[in-house]
């Protein structure tokens, strides 16, 4: 039995194969061994070929990604960018550390837009930002005195 080896491609990369096989079904050679070359179905083939015979060479190139278009402008997710610079203090929060909820809030003050804090922990991701972490509660090792009674003993952690 063979293991399958799964591969994940980007929507360029997957274009790219696309049309590489499209040019191999062009010159004659068949669905199944354009199947086995790109490490697709034979099904996926076939479906490239029936495309490509009916539509043309343009209609297996990438189309426009599915989703609903970001409300934040390019020149708005700088901006985000720069609000998290600035830090949570600037927008009247009275600690450093930001929250989802915060920047959302922030934003819908900064822009009008309304973000639920769960999509504004995907802006923030897709932005490369990231929250500081969370500061040591203190320096000072933790000690205490545990003692067992029953065994008339005390120790120290």
């Amino acid at each position: 039995m063979y293991a399958a080896v799964t591969v994940t491609l980007n929507r360029d990369e997957m274009e790219r194969r696309r049309l590489e096989a499209a040019g191999d079904l062009l010159k004659g050679i068949t669905q199944a061994r354009v199947a086995r070359k790109f490490g697709v179905s034979r099904t996926t083939a076939s479906r490239w070929y029936r495309t490509l015979e009916g539509q043309g060479l343009e209609r297996l190139r990438k189309r426009k990604a599915p989703g609903r278009p970001s409300r934040l402008s390019s020149t708005q997710r700088a901006e985000v960018r720069e609000m998290f610079a600035a830090g949570p203090r600037a927008f009247g929060f009275e600690t450093d550390r930001w929250t989802t909820a915060r920047l959302a809030q922030a934003i819908e003050g900064r822009f009008a837009i309304r973000y639920d804090p769960d999509h504004v922990g995907r802006l923030m991701h897709r932005l490369g930002l990231r929250p500081k972490p969370a500061p040591a509660l203190s320096a000072e090792p933790v000690r205490e005195l545990y003692a067992i009674p029953s065994a008339g003993i005390e120790m120290q952690i």
